[in-house]
């Protein structure tokens, strides 16, 4: 695996690829890589004749009391698993080749829709340092296609919409959520859950199914069916923050005879904050 920290070289590497007719997947991470992330890789490697991973804590799209700072770096582990899954290069830049003129100053990219509401309404700042480092990294990389996991299902809603309103020629993939035995969606930030949590972190999975099953056996009182999740997951010593059925283009609140509608949910931790999602088809 081929390891580049500056566009320069990155951007001359995959000239040379693209001259020889190679199509080219990207899987942009933050590191501190986990099964989930891999398999983000390998469904790349399906369509792709040469993967590239990023690896950069984009402190763009951190709040001011969020972990950017504690987020882990295990960039060792990270390169011995890439090269396991035979990724063929790792684009890690530094913070000022990223942006050399400093956050503050940054040009940003904003999303105007999709953005201030759920993960939205709990980190504002956040989808709008996404879509920035994003599309600066589309623009070092400019791949053929782009892997993003479904566990951040705003996220990914709001990079189709970025990329299809900006007309850029990246085919945006989803990868289905990879969980651990007991339900729990793999996350970096599930390194933070203490040892008295961890068998109960759960309940978001567990909740969000329990709406799905009463969706499906025909309720449709969306909001009672929110509260009562809840409630589940008060019960299970977490705090919610959000517990929302909604449409699953728009984000918005579904309707009764909406066709499509994905249930999402967030919670604390004492130390973290987890998502999930199910979708109902």
């Amino acid at each position: 695996m081929q390891i580049f920290h500056t566009i320069q070289g990155i951007r001359a590497s995959l000239a040379e690829a693209r001259l020889q007719g190679k199509r080219i997947g990207f899987v942009p991470t933050m590191g501190n890589l986990h099964q989930a992330h891999i398999e983000l890789v390998k469904l790349a490697q399906q369509t792709s004749d040469i993967v590239v991973c990023s690896i950069f804590v984009n402190g763009l799209q951190f709040g001011l009391n969020e972990d950017w700072d504690k987020y882990p770096r295990t960039l060792d582990a990270d390169c011995s698993k890439l090269r396991e899954a035979g990724c063929d290069m790792l684009f890690h830049p530094e913070d000022n080749e990223m942006y050399p003129n400093g956050l503050d100053s940054q040009t940003r990219v904003i999303c105007s829709s999709m953005t201030d509401l759920l993960c939205g309404a709990s980190r504002p700042g956040h989808f709008e340092g996404v879509t920035t480092v994003v599309t600066k990294l589309f623009n070092i990389v400019q791949p053929d296609e782009a892997v993003f996991g479904v566990k951040d299902y705003q996220q990914l809603a709001v990079i189709r919409r970025m990329v299809e309103d900006l007309c850029m020629p990246v085919d945006i993939i989803e990868a289905a959520i990879h969980r651990e035995l007991d339900g729990l969606a793999m996350s970096s930030r599930n390194g933070y859950l203490t040892a008295d949590e961890r068998p109960k972190a759960n309940q978001l999975h567990v909740s969000l199914n329990w709406i799905a099953e009463q969706i499906r056996s025909g309720k449709r009182d969306f909001m009672a069916l929110e509260e009562e999740a809840s409630r589940q997951i008060e019960a299970a010593g977490f705090k919610p923050d959000y517990i929302t059925v909604c449409n699953s283009k728009t984000l918005e609140m579904a309707a009764v005879d909406d066709e499509r509608i994905t249930v999402l949910g967030a919670m604390y931790t004492s130390s973290a904050r987890l998502i999930d999602n199910v979708t109902l088809e």
